[in-house]
């Protein structure tokens, strides 16, 4: 069962805010917490392609999604979630390559991540790294760790 990495489509904008919701639900935060992070997590179909929106896709089936945005030479990884039941199957690794692979070919140079707690052995996996912290988008008084990934030229 291959997994197909393509852009996202306006009409999907609704699924994959849920499936937002879903995978951070996964990590035990409460309903008070997540009605806190929705318009956050919301996406609309006209903003998907700005947000260079990639959706991973197996049979049919999204099992996950990820937002590359801003303009070279920095940009930032936006959001990215995977289906709580597709978690540990290599579909963020995919997401994150191909990420890096848009990233590199629309001439990026670094970029950043705003990562939730439990997103931080992931990307530091991916090679991120630890610069500060910033405030949540969602909840005043809640910090998340910054990282910085650079992005490297392809070998000649």
């Amino acid at each position: 069962m291959t997994i197909a990495i393509r852009a996202a489509r306006d009409e999907e904008a609704s699924f994959l805010s849920d499936l937002a919701l879903r995978s951070k639900a996964h990590w035990g935060y409460d309903a008070e917490f997540l009605a806190s992070c929705r318009e956050e997590l919301t996406l609309r179909g006209p903003e998907l392609a700005g947000r260079r929106t990639a959706v991973a896709e197996r049979d049919g089936t999204i099992l996950g999604f990820t937002t590359f945005e801003g303009e070279p030479p920095h940009g930032v990884l936006g959001m990215m979630f995977v289906d709580p039941d597709a978690i540990g199957q290599g579909i963020g690794r995919l997401l994150f390559t191909r990420a890096v692979e848009t990233a590199r070919a629309l001439g990026f140079t670094r970029f950043t991540i705003d990562a939730d707690p439990n997103a931080e052995p992931f990307y530091e996996a991916m090679g991120g790294v630890p610069v500060g912290r910033v405030p949540s988008g969602s909840i005043p008084g809640r910090a998340l760790t910054q990282y910085v990934c650079r992005i490297r030229k392809p070998r000649a």
